[in-house]
């Protein structure tokens, strides 16, 4: 691992294991701007040489936290998602990725009959990072050429999540990393 990866994954294991709340995950998003601002790490992981598509790049055997790069060379749309019970914190490298957050306003939990509305939309830039606890419901838009990393509470493979179908009204459970 680079210096900065390395820094990066023993200050997020320390902030965690003394606040792993809403606050040691807010503390964690400053860390991963820091992160995706240092030129070594950028140029080793996450820079325009890096292999295309997704890789983890760091999997704590503790706290179970995972760190992955991203190199897109397609555009990409999902649709509304949660993290489950996870969280997840987007870091932007180079281009942008659009996010819309959301907010259920049929009065309902988990799978089924389910209408969303957008609470918010922003652009993360290069050198921005965003924090999603959980159940918060948000799409990501990137274009071709978007890079940057997520850092998950846990592997997302594991985790049971909710996607979104806002024609149909419908929230339907997913077991994988992918929202698509």
């Amino acid at each position: 691992m680079s210096d900065a990866l390395t820094t990066f994954c023993d200050e997020a294991r320390s902030i965690l294991r003394t606040d792993a709340g809403p606050a040691g995950r807010e503390r964690v998003r400053a860390l991963a701007e820091r992160l995706v601002a240092d030129a070594d790490f950028v140029a080793a992981y996450v820079g325009p040489d890096a292999p295309l598509g997704k890789r983890t790049l760091y999997q704590d055997a503790d706290l179970g936290f995972v760190v992955l790069g991203y190199n897109q060379d397609k555009p990409h749309r999902s649709p509304p998602h949660d993290h489950g019970w996870s969280w997840a914190i987007y870091a932007q490298v180079a281009s942008y990725t659009d996010m819309t957050e959301y907010r259920r306003v049929d009065g309902g939990a988990g799978a089924g009959t389910a209408e969303l509305e957008v609470a918010k939309k922003y652009r993360l830039g290069p050198g921005q990072a965003g924090l999603y606890d959980g159940a918060e419901i948000h799409a990501i838009d990137y274009p071709a050429g978007a890079r940057y990393v997520r850092i998950t509470g846990t592997d997302l493979d594991r985790a049971p999540r909710l996607r979104y179908d806002e024609a149909a009204r419908r929230a339907m459970v997913i077991e994988s990393a992918s929202a698509s």
